[in-house]
């Protein structure tokens, strides 16, 4: 089977390229490299440097005729979406329908989009929530993340188009930037590292669902016609607030202060956990990483990859640790 991967040099999908090259599958990834990095593109995978906003994408499809399409390249910060809602839309929707229609033409036969759980529900009514909790974002990314869901009931209604949703909890793991749009576990880490003191906005006491990136790549390996038009919850379904985990980060690491403090940011939710029941009664997936566990390995391959850093700085003469500094995109 040739799979596509939107987003494919990125956090996420770049463990999924992994995965489905080792099930022996043919991959193809489409990344425009903003946020993606090309060394984590294992030489395995067909690689165009491409936005999916661009006109260009349909020749890709036209050269490559994919079978299926994991959709993950997006405008993905909370924060972004707020200050630019704009360009929020113009990604995660207008590019997301630009993938639909190469889709479309080519015969694709399924669509996996990388959604989002704790953005689309919006303040919960129940914890954790259920696929069946009131769609109530609070942010354009949660907006934008859940009218591509619509658009894709629509293209399977209208075009045949088969699709599965899968709604992320918060996902983290090695490979995780802790620049740019990065997630609290990436930012915390590498802040801890360099020995800096990480700044908790608000009071510490808003919970989050982890997810080890692993359980969700295994998700994705479940998927096919079988769960056709279907949504999947992909969490723990358990509740940690941003407090205890700075606590267990603090204790791996060793690192011996206290975080800041600062006021709440717009448009991020005080309480987020999903339910996945549906996913292990339909897919026969369930996390296997527990926290503890999935933050000893992240932190491992975060010192692992300063070590790295740092050696081929001393080869190049370079002394300097300063990130690259990050862009925004898709």
């Amino acid at each position: 089977m040739k799979i596509l991967i939107t987003g494919g040099a990125g956090f996420i999908a770049s463990h999924l390229v992994d995965a489905y090259l080792a099930r022996g599958d043919e991959v193809v990834v489409v990344d425009n490299l903003v946020h993606g990095k090309r060394e984590r593109v294992a030489p395995g995978a067909a690689f165009y440097e491409m936005d999916i906003c661009s006109p260009a994408l349909a020749e890709v499809f036209a050269a490559e005729r994919p079978d299926y399409v994991s959709h993950h390249a997006a405008q993905m910060d909370v924060r972004k979406s707020v200050e630019d809602p704009m360009f929020d839309a113009s990604v995660n929707i207008v590019g997301g329908i630009n993938v639909l229609e190469q889709c479309r033409k080519f015969g694709v036969q399924h669509v996996i989009f990388a959604s989002t759980g704790g953005a689309i529900y919006g303040e919960l009514e129940q914890v954790p929530a259920p696929e069946t909790h009131p769609i109530r974002p609070i942010s354009p990314y949660g907006a934008s993340k859940f009218a591509f869901e619509t658009y894709l009931f629509l293209y399977r209604y209208n075009y045949g188009l088969n699709y599965t949703i899968l709604r992320y909890a918060n996902v983290y793991g090695p490979r995780q930037d802790p620049h740019g749009e990065a997630g609290v576990v990436a930012i915390f880490t590498h802040q801890m590292l360099s020995g800096k003191r990480p700044t908790i906005f608000g009071d510490g006491e808003q919970v989050r669902d982890y997810i080890y990136v692993g359980d969700v790549v295994a998700a994705h390996l479940l998927c096919g016609p079988h769960v056709s038009g279907e949504v999947f919850n992909i969490g723990t379904g358990i509740a940690t607030s941003v407090n205890d985990l700075f606590r267990l980060l603090r204790h791996i690491i060793g690192f011996s202060a206290e975080p800041d403090y600062a006021p709440p940011r717009l448009g991020e939710l005080a309480v987020s956990a999903l339910d996945a029941t549906k996913a292990r009664q339909q897919l026969g997936w369930q996390p296997r990483v527990s926290l503890r566990e999935g933050l000893e390995r992240t932190v491992q391959a975060l010192q692992a990859e300063r070590l790295s850093h740092s050696a081929g700085c001393e080869d190049s003469g370079v002394i300097s640790l300063s990130p690259h500094p990050s862009r925004e995109g898709s």
